[in-house]
């Protein structure tokens, strides 16, 4: 059973005071935590005292909000046990519930044009395989020499050696951070930043360093090499292509100076390249293990191709990839061989996933743009060069009560603090730009809606300084 104390929930929340009543205001910021999963379903919460005394309130007001909780069938109480969290039959990342029309918490597209005919392409092959046993703890061999060529074909050379084939990204970041990272450790990673990375972190209790990214596209890099010096980090995690949320990208330069500072102090960079197709104009860069051989790649086919392929990748040294394959043993026993020979085959098709992809995010960035500007001209939209997404101030707004004004409307949203520690972004939102102009549209028109409807205005607290 996990629990949560009161002090660590309310670093959680954030600044959650609106408008409305108190104990409203507290109901709804915890109900959209456990949403957005910063709040696991069957978390065990703190006790109404404890709570009232971290959050400077009365107790009846933390005893109003857990009862508001429970008409709303988001908390559970059983007595002599405590009250706990509950999303129903529902997982906390699953935002498609009832009356839910336009799910943006995701930046992802659906199945690109030629992944029906990779995967038809892949059943005409897979009748060899069924005379062998299908375990695949580092990968399947041809899977393993398509990555590695990808390597190669991008200035470093690579071994199908030295790459370990897993179950999607998220995985890959999952296990290297249990590998890499021991209870107290403290490891770098970008803020704001993927939120599963946050959660990979965490599970291995290690103590996350953080280092700004801003939405302009640029890394605090002198904060990152002294809080690798001071802190001596084991491992940090960057996202070096069109950054989730901001769309942000080192530069080549920038590329080098992270990659010496890390080997200076032995702290191992894990670099995710999900997002490093996803090209409007930047033009490409140079990986960041071409920087440093200790740098460990993640990557994955989720955000190219589609992701119900489950299928990503770890490019490391050969004696990582070793103790990778040894640890995975207790977690999973290889990646299912017919969906890595479906990314074989889409691998081969490369150039034709990359200009599709660049059509449909091309639109979708253009019908946003035209849409905030049109609803929300007060807001400074951004022009990133790629990427899935916008990272956008939303002031006046609090980025929490629109997300919870919109499921009103029929929109799913991902607050802000969701991409951050310790509350921080509540004056940020993250617009994917993935699906269809139309729905782009109807989206923003929504997110209108909910501002003019259902969000507060200005928050009654100051915005967590970051």
């Amino acid at each position: 059973m996990t629990s949560i104390t009161a002090t660590r929930l309310a670093t959680i929340l954030g600044p959650w005071r609106s408008q409305s009543p108190a104990y409203a205001a507290l109901a709804d910021r915890i109900r959209l935590v456990a949403l957005d999963g910063r709040l696991a379903h069957g978390t065990r919460m703190p006790a109404e005292r404890d709570l009232a005394a971290a959050l400077g309130l009365s107790r009846t007001t933390v005893a109003a909000a857990y009862a508001r909780l429970r008409d709303a069938g988001s908390l559970e109480s059983r007595r002599g046990s405590g009250s706990f969290v509950s999303l129903g039959t529902r997982p906390a990342a699953d935002a498609a519930v009832d009356g839910i029309a336009l799910d943006f918490t995701k930046a992802a597209m659906p199945a690109a044009g030629p992944v029906a005919a990779c995967f038809a392409a892949a059943a005409a092959l897979i009748g060899p395989e069924l005379s062998r046993s299908g375990y695949e703890i580092t990968g399947h061999p041809a899977l393993r020499g398509a990555v590695a060529a990808h390597f190669a074909r991008r200035g470093v050379p690579t071994d199908p050696e030295q790459i370990l084939v897993t179950s999607g990204a998220q995985h890959a970041i999952a296990l290297l951070t249990r590998v890499l990272a021991t209870p107290g450790d403290r490891a770098l990673i970008e803020q704001p930043t993927y939120p599963h990375a946050i959660d990979a972190l965490q599970a291995a209790k290690a103590r996350p360093v953080p280092v700004p990214v801003d939405v302009e596209g640029a890394w605090d890099l002198a904060e990152a090499e002294a809080a690798m010096r001071d802190a001596t980090p084991s491992l940090g995690y960057v996202m070096p292509d069109f950054q989730n949320p901001t769309g942000a990208s080192l530069s080549e330069d920038e590329r080098g100076r992270l990659a010496r500072a890390a080997d200076r102090h032995g702290t191992v960079l894990i670099a995710d390249e999900t997002t490093m197709w996803l090209d409007l104009r930047r033009g490409p860069r140079r990986p960041l293990a071409a920087y440093s051989p200790a740098v460990v790649t993640v990557g994955g086919l989720g955000k190219l191709a589609w992701g119900g392929l489950r299928v990503g990748w770890i490019r490391a040294s050969r004696s990582l990839v070793a103790r990778l394959a040894q640890s995975r043993t207790s977690m999973d026993l290889g990646t299912p061989v017919f969906e890595q020979l479906v990314a074989v085959e889409l691998l081969a098709r490369e150039r034709d996933l990359v200009a599709e992809r660049r059509t449909r995010l091309a639109d979708g960035l253009a019908a946003m743009r035209e849409g905030l500007a049109e609803q929300f001209p007060q807001w400074t939209v951004p022009d990133p060069d790629g990427g899935l997404a916008l990272w956008l101030d939303c002031s006046p707004w609090s980025s929490s009560e629109l997300v919870l004004g919109a499921r009103e409307e029929g929109l799913a949203l991902t607050a802000g603090p969701r991409f951050g520690l310790n509350g921080a972004f509540e004056g940020r939102l993250r617009l994917p730009f993935t699906d269809s102009p139309e729905s782009i549209r109807a989206a923003v028109g929504a997110l209108r809606r909910a501002a003019d409807r259902h969000a507060s205005g200005p928050l009654a607290e100051p915005l967590v300084a970051v």
